[in-house]
């Protein structure tokens, strides 16, 4: 192994010796894999502290998303290849020339001398620098040797001399999944296999297809949250006046008791109080003459009790004269259901299962 390289590791088995927790990165999975097919010890990932929805920018990247990293590699740093001159007239002798030199190129490949087929497509290229075929031809030895940036180099070439190369797109789209690129990978393979499909582009969309959905879902997500974060700072914060007043309200709606209606006013101010707190209010008319009246009056107080966040509220007809006058009461028991300032339903008579159905519909925050 190249001397550069040894040193490379032992600084990252340092690394991983004084932090442990690198072991449980995404991007390491395959390391992680393998230490324990070796029989290896790995320590537990240590619990994170719950985080402040606040501060979710900080934690929701791609980094935390597990991928399926088997295929992914270093990215290659080597010194850009030759590459031909665009500017450059080409006789036809060397595009025959070219041609020979890529026909001994793609024997090479076929015995598995990948370097020397490097050779002979890099002496094509600056022969005919105008082939896009050329270029595509080599960014695929450049994927078989998984150098995935040298690939990037002449696919892009090749695309920027034929738009339609299929075989561009396709090295490319390999090149841009061995980096981890998942997202840019699953385009250029779509639009290869819609060129020209064959088995290899199909295996490459099994692998990256997954990888890229989940980048998706997780910007889905971020886009969420990030709405969610949006809306809340836009909502006013509360003056401490406001919320002495919330207080107010609150403890005038009497949670659990049954509230007394003897005028409009004092009506009005209930069922404003009931719409500033997102109550149901119920409006109970009755009278001391009224049988039905008497019969349903105690489960009107029961269901008070049991739904303490409906403000139930009740009106004698006899002393109320204009509040019964307002809500043209023609019998009772009747019984008003008020919501934001408006009647959404009714229930007339002592039907005590409707009413109760009605109230624990209608109280439904959904």
């Amino acid at each position: 192994m190249d001397s550069g390289k040894v040193r490379e590791l032992k600084e990252f088995i340092a690394s991983c010796k004084s932090n442990p927790s690198l072991l449980h990165t995404p991007s390491l999975s395959f390391f992680k894999s393998y230490l324990l097919s070796l029989g290896a010890r790995i320590p537990p990932q240590p619990k994170t502290e719950p985080v402040d929805d606040e501060n979710y920018d900080d934690i929701l990247e791609e980094s935390d998303i597990e991928f399926d990293t088997t295929d992914v590699v270093r990215p290659d740093n080597d010194p850009p290849q030759k590459m031909g001159n665009p500017s450059a007239q080409v006789t036809e002798d060397q595009r025959d020339a070219a041609q020979l030199a890529k026909s001994k190129a793609l024997d090479a490949v076929s015995q598995g001398k990948l370097d020397q087929a490097l050779d002979l497509l890099t002496e094509a290229i600056l022969l005919n620098p105008h082939s896009a075929i050329l270029y595509a031809t080599r960014a695929s030895v450049f994927v078989m040797l998984k150098k995935p940036n040298a690939a990037i180099r002449d696919a892009n070439t090749a695309l920027k001399i034929n738009p339609d190369s299929a075989k561009g797109y396709k090295t490319r789209g390999l090149s841009r999944a061995m980096l981890g690129l998942w997202t840019e990978a699953l385009s250029d393979l779509h639009v290869a296999s819609k060129i020209d499909y064959d088995e290899e582009i199909g295996m490459a969309l099994k692998k990256v297809e997954p990888n890229a959905h989940k980048i998706e879902e997780h910007r889905r997500k971020c886009e969420r949250l990030r709405k969610q974060k949006e809306q809340k700072r836009a909502q006013p914060k509360k003056q401490p006046k406001d919320e002495a007043q919330d207080k107010d309200t609150l403890s005038a709606l009497k949670d659990g008791q049954v509230i007394g209606i003897h005028s409009v006013g004092e009506l009005e101010t209930k069922l404003s109080a009931a719409s500033k707190t997102s109550r149901l209010a119920i409006l109970y008319f009755t009278a001391t003459w009224c049988g039905p009246c008497r019969y349903i009056s105690p489960l009107y107080t029961s269901l008070a009790e049991k739904y303490q966040k409906v403000v139930f509220l009740k009106v004698d007809i006899d002393e109320a004269v204009d509040v019964a006058a307002r809500w043209k009461v023609n019998s009772v028991p009747t019984f008003f259901f008020v919501k934001n300032g408006k009647e959404i339903d009714s229930v007339v008579g002592a039907d005590k299962n409707t009413l109760e159905r009605k109230i624990a519909q209608y109280s439904s925050p959904f």
